[in-house]
């Protein structure tokens, strides 16, 4: 698989629209599962509120895994990142309902390197807060 975007048509100060993921309950549920994080502040409302939290917050790493699958379905190739990094800097609460909360993803274009790359910067937002800071990637285009 190769990346659909193509180094040539993209520009630093690109814009990348928002994505919108939804998350409830039970994909934190699910994703425990899978990550073995079985810490009772992403499933068990009184747990997390007894140790001072708000609500059940989603897991750090889900988090940024959907900024991750941001830049991938924007690329076209799971394969074409190179570099992902992000520093968390607030919690995604997920109330018991049926709505959950949403993380809110876009990106820009910050830098084309001489080798087909490119660095995005990358925005995740939960409600009014900014959930991860200094979120990057290093993109090979096709």
């Amino acid at each position: 698989m190769a990346a659909t975007q193509k180094y040539d048509e993209v520009e630093v100060g690109q814009e990348i629209p928002p994505v919108d993921y939804h998350v409830r309950r039970v994909n934190l549920v699910m994703y425990a599962g899978a990550s073995g994080d079985f810490n009772q502040i992403h499933w068990n409302e009184r747990f997390a509120k007894m140790v001072g939290l708000p609500d059940v917050i989603a897991h750090g790493m889900y988090t940024m895994a959907q900024a991750g699958r941001f830049v991938t379905d924007w690329a076209g190739d799971p394969g074409a990142v190179v570099d992902f990094g992000v520093r968390f800097s607030s919690m995604v609460v997920v109330p018991d309902d049926d709505q959950g909360a949403t993380i809110t993803v876009s990106g820009v274009v910050e830098e084309k390197l001489d080798d087909g790359q490119v660095v995005v910067g990358l925005t995740a937002r939960s409600g009014d807060a900014r959930v991860l800071s200094k979120a990057r990637a290093v993109v090979r285009l096709a």
